[in-house]
């Protein structure tokens, strides 16, 4: 029988190109799950990623961009190409000619998998150059006896409790008796955690005579991503393969599968276009222990990569917000923010508010503006150590909307929006003041009400959670009437009122100081409806 001296017996490794990893939502509504090889060769036949774990599928969607570049071409010139992307003109025409092929070509396909990237990188567990993985760790992570010092496949898995206080969020385990997973789902979680990765305390790593045991964010972290999404999934990846323009071409420009493994103690690579900048950001290394049929993950080491300082890179999939100091900074997931109220930032060009819209959704071809919608994969953490939970939300087809295609329209939506925003903020306040008036006895109904905000009571998030859905309702009603010279507040005020009485109920109003409570907060939401100034 023939031996493979990287996984055991032959056949004994997870090679990632062709082990169904991956699952998708084709076409014609069927569920598959797919290799890399498959997901690029049937990439024309699918509609829909349909990974459970959002953070993995926005990483997988980099990953994946970043193989574009060096896939789909036309005539032997491909999306990567320096001197095409000295002229944007002439890279965006690039581009419409590989999106009239409808689909990748086959052979362009596989001379990459098995020809251009060496043997061995596309494979889980191969002992020299696992996928994203660091075999040295096995190595370094070691304790003070240099005995093997795992992080745990606990540590792994997104979700999972670690330690004494880990809390449970998607099933029940201890680090005292950990459960295996999947071969196919570690890979989920391996990109997740490369790409949203926690900072402080990790796994020590020895590679001096320090044991450094701390490590910073990943390059994602608390970030919401945005992806122009096409009715199939070669359109979709196409338009992923960011722009020339923010990062500088690089004759060394390559994916960490593609090239050496980096010196950890070294300086930190340029972020080039297009692939360093998609995936050569991580700030941590790991490496998966895998069970003896190479079906499963019995263990993983979750150490840091670097501590030299990262460089400054703007993504092209995030939506850059400005701070009160004039900086900017990526727009932070919130699960309890629905994707509409994000709408306009997505319309509306750099120029026309303190948002900057993704770069991904810049200078898209004209003709499928109509059938381009938006998906969006968020996770809810702090900066450490926190993970709150993840979301995916993909928006009707509003792209045709854009600033530049429709002015009237993307102005339309942003007054529509800012209405929606006001009338929750003004929501907010009214209810917190009418529950000081209503259980204060020393509140001035009449005059200014001093509001304790670590005691706001329950009407304001009451109010709010009921307000929200009746405001998206009003949006899109508003958004798809297409009458762009209505004042679009006083739907979103009767929203507010409407959920400000909900949340006071009708049992208090008998009660006067509650009415005259109610009557105040009322009058403050109406305090919207005065006639809008015109320049």
């Amino acid at each position: 029988m023939a031996i493979s001296w990287r996984g055991g017996l032959m056949g004994g490794s997870f090679d990632l190109r062709d082990e169904p990893w991956v699952p998708v939502r084709l076409v014609s509504g069927e569920s598959v799950r797919v290799g890399f090889r498959g997901l690029f060769r049937r990439a024309h036949e699918i509609e829909d990623l349909e990974l459970p774990v959002a953070p993995a599928a926005s990483g997988l969607m980099r990953i994946c961009a970043a193989m574009t570049t060096r896939i789909a071409h036309h005539a032997g010139v491909r999306l990567d190409d320096e001197d095409t992307a000295e002229e944007i003109a002439q890279w965006y025409a690039l581009r419409r000619t590989v999106l009239g092929a409808g689909r990748f070509d086959p052979e362009a396909v596989d001379a990459y998998f098995d020809e251009e990237v060496p043997a061995g990188r596309f494979d889980l567990f191969d002992a020299e150059r696992p996928f994203l993985q660091d075999p040295r760790l096995a190595s370094e992570c070691v304790d003070g006896q240099g005995r093997p010092n795992p992080s745990g496949v606990n540590k792994l898995v997104l979700g999972r409790p670690t330690g004494v206080n880990g809390a449970v969020l998607f099933g029940h385990f201890t680090d005292g008796d950990p459960v295996p997973v999947a071969a196919a789902e570690a890979v989920w979680h391996l990109i997740a955690q490369l790409y949203f990765g926690p900072s402080g305390q990790c796994t020590p790593r020895r590679i001096t005579q320090v044991r450094a045991g701390s490590g910073d964010a990943g390059p994602l972290r608390k970030s919401i991503s945005y992806f122009p999404w096409a009715p199939d999934l070669f359109t979709t990846l196409v338009l992923a393969v960011p722009r020339p323009g923010d990062h500088e071409p690089d004759a060394a420009d390559a994916c960490p599968w593609e090239e050496d493994l980096p010196d950890p103690l070294g300086p930190v690579p340029s972020l080039s276009w297009p692939r360093r900048m998609l995936t050569g950001r991580f700030r941590h290394a790991a490496l998966l222990v895998p069970s003896a049929d190479r079906r499963e993950v019995t263990d993983a080491y979750l150490t840091w990569s670097t501590h030299e300082a990262p460089h400054e890179a703007r993504d092209p999939f995030v939506v850059l917000d400005r701070r009160r100091d004039g900086g900017l900074q990526a727009r932070e997931a919130d699960a309890s923010r629905a994707l509409w109220r994000d709408v306009d930032a997505l319309l509306l060009m750099d120029s026309a508010q303190d948002a900057q819209r993704p770069r991904a959704l810049d200078g898209l071809p004209d003709g499928l503006r109509g059938r381009l919608r938006v998906q969006a994969y968020g996770f809810d953490q702090d900066g450490q150590q926190k993970d709150s939970g993840w979301f995916q939300a993909t928006t009707p087809p509003v792209l045709q909307w854009q600033q530049e295609a429709d002015p009237e329209m993307a102005g339309h939506v942003e007054r529509c929006h800012r209405a929606a925003e006001d009338a929750g903020d003004r929501l907010q306040f009214a209810a917190k003041v009418a529950w000081k008036l209503a259980t204060d006895v020393n509140a001035d109904a009449s005059g200014k009400v001093k509001i304790d905000q670590r005691k706001p009571g329950p009407w304001a998030a009451a109010a709010t959670a009921r307000y929200w859905p009746a405001a998206e309702r009003e949006f899109w009603r508003l958004v798809h009437a297409g009458d762009t010279s209505v004042w679009p507040q006083p739907p979103f005020v009767t929203a507010a009122l409407a959920a400000l009485d909900a949340a006071i109920g009708t049992v208090n109003r008998a009660d006067i100081r509650v009415a005259r409570a109610r009557s105040r907060a009322r009058a403050i939401l109406r305090g919207l409806l005065q006639a809008p100034t015109t320049a």
